[in-house]
């Protein structure tokens, strides 16, 4: 195969992105495929730029807006590469903004090319976190109670309790996001979140167990659990630092709880019509509560992310896993041709 490797973009996850991509083009090339690599925000790469980026690594905190802003400022080189013409399939590795809300998948759509994971209307409606729980209630899929701001302090306190997490509405990686212990931090907490979306979200607070499941062809794969070392919560630096969190694969769980973990994880998927693959994140309270947080679409996807990790623990190598996310995107565009008008 040809395989496009889209990754960077301008998002606040743009690093997290740029380590996927990186990881990804070595597992393809691995497997004997065919890669180029672009970056959405700056084009084709050369093997210089590629080898500065595998090199790169991702910082303790994401880019500054301020950062960000700059490579936004010039319209997106996606458009003007033309290195998408002659591909058998583009392997999306963004994370986040444009990249993991459909915008991207409705301009591949458009354009006719075959990528990988879901379609623009999953896409979007995973990101806007607000949407996806209410499509698990729907499904009866249990989620913890969330409000959307701004309400006044003693609303939220009244109807979630305390520590309540505060995070943005469309956003990844627990970026802008605050556990908040005081009602009079709640406003500061909103502020920090509307850096990074127009919307934020006011989310009980589930003390316990974190568990996140991978999802590759409509089939659940190991659950893993993750446990933080540095903090609370598996926040932007106990992902992407050494030593920031232990992540177990499988999870040291009884066969009842995994069963239903992965069950509950399926249903997720489903019920935000996801295509192909997917990672959805749990936490299990003291009473052995499962809770659905959100599902990523375009999960991490370095050889040490937790998808890869779950795929790994049922005997999928990360070359592997990169060669079937691939074939999928195919099988889908194919089908999607095959039903369109003739």
């Amino acid at each position: 195969m040809k395989v496009a490797v889209l990754f960077g973009g301008t998002s606040a996850e743009r690093d997290v992105s740029i380590a996927s991509g990186s990881q990804v083009v070595q597992g393809l090339r691995a497997g004997g495929h065919e890669v180029i690599a672009v970056d959405t925000a700056r084009g084709l790469l050369n093997a210089a730029d590629e080898q500065r980026f595998l090199e790169s690594g991702v910082a303790a905190k994401p880019p500054k807006n301020e950062e960000l802003a700059v490579l936004r400022s010039g319209s997106t080189e996606l458009t003007k590469a033309g290195a998408l013409n002659d591909v058998d399939v583009v392997f999306l590795a963004l994370h986040g903004g444009t990249g993991e809300d459909g915008t991207i998948q409705a301009f591949l759509d458009l354009a006719g090319v075959a990528y990988t994971g879901s379609g623009h209307a999953g896409s979007a409606a995973a990101m806007d976190k607000d949407m996806s729980k209410h499509l698990f209630r729907a499904a009866g899929i249990p989620t913890p109670d969330w409000l959307m701001a701004p309400l006044p302090a003693g609303e939220v306190e009244a109807r979630l309790g305390l520590p309540v997490v505060v995070k943005p509405n469309k956003q990844g990686s627990t970026i802008g996001l605050t556990v908040v212990r005081r009602a009079a931090d709640l406003d500061a907490a909103v502020r920090r979140a509307l850096q990074y979306d127009d919307e934020a979200m006011f989310e009980q607070f589930i003390a316990g167990r974190e568990f996140t499941v991978g999802i590759l062809r409509d089939t659940a794969l190991a659950v893993g659990e993750i446990i933080p070392e540095r903090a609370e919560i598996f926040d932007y630096e106990s992902k992407y630092q050494a030593g920031g969190a232990r992540e177990i694969f499988p999870a040291e769980i009884d066969d009842g709880c995994a069963l239903e973990c992965r069950a509950l994880a399926l249903r997720a998927h489903r019920a935000l019509k996801l295509s192909d693959y997917s990672r959805v994140d749990f936490r299990m309270n003291a009473k052995g509560a499962l809770f659905c947080l959100e599902v990523n679409t375009l999960p991490g996807m370095t050889a040490t992310s937790l998808l890869p990790q779950s795929a790994a623990a049922v005997g999928i190598g990360f070359p592997e896993l990169c060669d079937q996310i691939c074939r999928l995107g195919i099988e889908r565009f194919e089908k999607r041709m095959n039903l369109g008008p003739n």
